[in-house]
């Protein structure tokens, strides 16, 4: 691990941050699990400042929580978390998306493509996320608003992590492609129309899935 964090550009503190959200985010550090800054720092072959740094970014993202007496813990997601994240990202995502269709250009348009392809194309639940999720945060990019952006910021692991657990594979690169449509028609109405049905559809999934897990 130390060795793939030396090879890139990102602070430190980003990189741990991605790698302990990936596992979060895969299930490979479960709710409760204590993170320990020292163990973290010598896994990373880093010093135990960016490591606390990039656990107080977890926290804000919503991913980790310092409990008395136990130090950061992985937090779990309650069904509230849910619905709260899904009231969030219905607000600004069908704003995002009416942005993106107001200023489509062929480039972006081909951009989004390019994503739903890889989508397609892949065969692991990973990659068509990565592509699914890329889509999304190309949308809010394609807005252009960067008060948007920065709201958003502090969402994207959970937004990740909520487009990451959906394996309605079929069903989202239909949506997706109805979306790309309409941003490529600059159809502003009919944009933020689909996004709204896409998030609805996706939060009551989310909450069947809660509801029924084991």
């Amino acid at each position: 691990m130390g060795g793939v964090l030396g090879a890139r550009h990102a602070p430190l503190r980003d990189q741990v941050r991605d790698e302990v959200r990936r596992r979060i985010v895969e299930g490979l550090a479960a709710p409760g699990e204590r993170l320990i800054e020292q163990d973290l720092a010598d896994e990373f072959g880093v010093s135990r400042i960016p490591v606390r740094e990039a656990l107080r970014m977890l926290e804000t993202e919503g991913f980790v929580e310092a409990v008395p007496r136990r130090g950061v813990v992985v937090r779990g997601l309650t069904r509230e978390d849910l619905q709260h994240l899904y009231d969030v990202r219905e607000a600004l995502e069908v704003l995002a998306f009416r942005l993106a269709a107001e200023r489509s250009k062929p480039s972006d348009v081909a951009v989004l493509r390019d994503h739903l392809d890889r989508a397609g194309r892949a065969g692991e639940h990973e990659e068509i996320s990565a592509a699914n999720t890329a889509f999304h945060e190309a949308v809010v990019e394609m807005a252009g608003n960067p008060v948007l952006t920065s709201l958003l910021e502090p969402l994207t692991g959970r937004l990740r992590w909520l487009i990451s657990n959906s394996h309605e594979h079929e069903r989202q690169a239909q949506e997706h492609g109805a979306l790309l449509d309409a941003l490529a028609d600059r159809d502003t109405e009919r944009a933020a129309a689909l996004a709204l049905a896409h998030i609805r559809v996706s939060r009551a999934h989310a909450l069947a899935a809660y509801d029924n897990r084991d």
